[in-house]
């Protein structure tokens, strides 16, 4: 976009609704794929009765698939292999064990 008319303040004003309008955008992205996977584990739990990380895993493979789905077979299963590996890694971090601090 061009700003050479203007006020300063008129510009920063147009920048900042500018800057407001991509976080509204790329947060709505954000917010649909987290549904999407959060979703996906949850019924995965509830009809496997288990919490581990299988579940991250195929979640994350679902999603990945989903995600992808337009862009050709191909990509989906990139898509879903890549969610997969990046829940899995995800997942394995946020369970490892903490020392002990005596």
């Amino acid at each position: 976009y061009e700003m050479s008319v203007g006020t300063h303040t008129e510009k920063v004003s147009v920048w900042f609704r500018d800057q407001g309008t991509k976080m509204w955008k790329s947060g709505k992205g954000f917010g649909k794929v987290g549904a999407l996977y959060a979703g996906t584990e949850c019924v995965i739990e509830s009809y496997r009765a288990k919490n581990d990380i299988t579940n991250a895993v195929a979640a994350g493979f679902v999603s990945g698939g989903i995600l992808a789905r337009n862009s050709g077979p191909r990509a989906a299963l990139g898509g879903a292999m890549a969610f997969a590996a990046f829940s899995a890694a995800i997942d394995l971090f946020l369970r490892r064990e903490t020392p002990d601090d005596d």
